[in-house]
């Protein structure tokens, strides 16, 4: 698969493109975030730095996310919580904090190009429940007439659990649905693409908690 490194540091790039050529990517590396919006469509899968020397890596995130859905690993030496949360909200995939051990990265990266690939693998193609609809085709949400913004990983998130509407998913189904296993994903990026589905949703109550298990949408929600 061919695999952008988008990172100014040449050790680091260095390292990472070694690391991928073993699980078989062809990689290719740039150091600026323009040269990367310049590029990406050639690519199944973008490691992000966030540090980069001519723009934010948050800005290069969000500039990616209006013109294409291939998954996006952020790789970062921010380990705070709001670069976490505004990493995930602008669309990542995942987020990883340098160092990252390379057995990790890999598995990263294949969980969330397997995701990628199972888009289109459902033979679904429509869900309706109350006044939402979910192409799943077209990978679009709508109520009424209005789209909703959605992240791929927020619309992933929805689709999943109105798949199962009346049933309770758990915490674990969606670790290992999402992001392909769900030892290894991280439990804090569920958390923050849930509460920004359910702040775009506006239906107060359609997602419901079951404490301790993990989430249920009702089959005749209304």
């Amino acid at each position: 698969m061919e695999l952008l490194i988008v990172e100014d540091d040449d050790a680091m790039a260095s390292a990472l493109a070694a690391a991928v050529v073993t699980a078989g990517h062809n990689p290719t590396r740039v150091a600026r975030g323009a040269d990367a919006l310049l590029v990406h469509r050639k690519f199944g899968v973008i490691l992000l730095d966030l540090g980069l020397p001519d723009m934010d890596g948050l800005d290069v995130l969000r500039k990616l996310r209006q013109v294409t859905a291939v998954p996006i690993l952020i790789l970062t030496a921010r380990d705070d919580e709001r670069s976490v949360v505004l990493g995930l909200r602008s669309g990542a995939d995942d987020y990883l904090v340098k160092p990252v051990k390379l057995v990790e990265l890999l598995a990263r990266i294949e969980a969330v190009t397997r995701r990628a690939g199972r888009h289109f693998d459902t033979p679904q193609r429509n869900i309706v429940l109350r006044d939402l609809e979910i192409d799943l085709e077209r990978r679009v949400a709508t109520r009424g007439s209005e789209e909703l913004p959605l992240t791929a990983t927020e619309f992933d998130l929805l689709a999943l659990l109105a798949g199962h509407a009346g049933s309770v998913v758990t915490r674990e189904q969606i670790l290992d649905a999402l992001w392909g296993d769900a030892f290894v994903a991280s439990s804090r990026a569920l958390d923050v693409h849930l509460t920004g589905l359910r702040a775009k949703l506006q239906l107060p109550g359609f997602i419901i908690n079951v404490r301790g298990v993990g989430y249920r949408i009702e089959a005749d929600s209304a």
